[in-house]
């Protein structure tokens, strides 16, 4: 996977200030979800492990950020 395909989060914070548009899924397990003081707002919530099931969940209109640790 190419850097081309990170994003820090100061740029996403700076670029979602500006207006731009995301799609935020945060894929933290349950328990790094529960143990962090840190929630996107309205991202969705899809463990990695259970992201297969919930595609249908995720938008496929705009650009789609995954949040992990």
């Amino acid at each position: 996977m190419g850097d081309s395909l990170r994003i820090t989060v100061d740029d996403l914070k700076r670029r979602m200030e500006s207006g731009e548009d995301f799609t935020i899924i945060d894929t933290r397990n349950p328990n790094a979800w529960a143990e962090s003081d840190t929630m996107i707002p309205e991202a969705t919530r899809v463990p990695v492990n259970q992201l297969e099931q919930n595609l249908q969940r995720i938008p496929k209109t705009r650009p789609i950020v995954a949040y992990c640790t």
